[in-house]
Parts: C-alpha cells; sequence; structure tokens
C-alpha cells in the first residue's frame, strides 16, 4: 500500500516465533531483512491491521502475546497494546509510527508474499548477529525481545491458547 500522509503514517509490524527462531522476510523495496507487517489503512485500526499483513504475508496462524484491556462499553473496541511503538525514518520527508508486536506459532508453514518479499528465513538468537542479514540495531532488539517473550509463555497457555489465536476467530 502506498503512503497515506504525506509527513507520517502508522504501520504495523510483529515479530513471529516458532521454535525459539524469529521470521524475517527479505523485503524488495526496502532490501533488507524485517518482519511481518505493513500499513495501517484508513479504514481498518492496528488489531485489523495486523492480522490482514501476517495473512497477506506469511499465512501464519499466530497469537499475539499483547494483554487486551478487558473493557464493555458499547462503542468502545479495546486493542492488544503492542509491545513497543517507534517513529522511524521512511526518506527524508516521511516517517513510519510503528506499533511493534510479538507473537507466536504453532506452525512454520510460511506462505511467502512473493510480490513485496524475496525470501524468508527463520532465525535463532545466535544466527541474528550473522552479517549477512544486516539488521539495524531496532529490528535486532525486537527480534531479541521476541524470542525471550516467547520463551516466558507458560506450558499450559501454550497448550491450551497456540492453536491460531485471533486470526482463528475473525
Amino acid at each position: 500500500m502506498p503512503h497515506i500522509h504525506e509527513i507520517y503514517d502508522f504501520v504495523v509490524s510483529v515479530f513471529i516465533v516458532f521454535e525459539a527462531r524469529v521470521l524475517l522476510i527479505y523485503h524488495k523495496k526496502y532490501r533488507e531483512w524485517l518482519p511481518i507487517g505493513g500499513h495501517v489503512e484508513l479504514d481498518e485500526d492496528p488489531e485489523e491491521a495486523l492480522y490482514r499483513e501476517i495473512q497477506e504475508e506469511c499465512g501464519l496462524k499466530v497469537t499475539i502475546l499483547a494483554p487486551t484491556p478487558k473493557i464493555k462499553h458499547a462503542g468502545v473496541k479495546p486493542l492488544p497494546t503492542p509491545s513497543f511503538m517507534d517513529s522511524h525514518k521512511i526518506s527524508k520527508s516521511h516517517r513510519h509510527v510503528a506499533f511493534v508486536y510479538f507473537g507466536v506459532s504453532t506452525s512454520d508453514d510460511v506462505h511467502l508474499h512473493e510480490r513485496e518479499h524475496r525470501e524468508f528465513r527463520w532465525v535463532s538468537l545466535k544466527e541474528l548477529k550473522n552479517p549477512e542479514y544486516r539488521l539495524t540495531k531496532s529490528i535486532y532488539f525486537y527480534c531479541k525481545e521476541a524470542l525471550m517473550a516467547a520463551k516466558r509463555i507458560p506450558t499450559s497457555f501454550r497448550r491450551s491458547k497456540l492453536s491460531g489465536g485471533k486470526s482463528d476467530e475473525q
């Protein structure tokens, strides 16, 4: 999707973990290794954009590791809280405000969005330092944090919750 606003656009990204490895895709346009993600379109909220991007870019069923407020009030839709947020430069005159999420998958069966991405890899913590990936400091940080967050998931949660997450309900 092209940029919506002149100076800032809102984007979502999700660092997906499967068996102590994080999913990275090689983005053709930006020519770098990135997580799954993309623009929040004008007709969607960050949660809708998150699950749309997951389905479009990798086809995995993902459970997002984020609290969602338990609010029940007419006209209010609680949204999952991002693990992090940042603003980063895309060009001299354009920036993205990113909602950064962590997620886990019960499968590594990626269906790559070949129009946007050249390839994908499941990368371990040790492999993240491989110079071949040329990860920015922020991408490295988020990968590492996602791997640690996935490691902290209780075994009981893994059995009961990791069957597809929110995307099964939509």
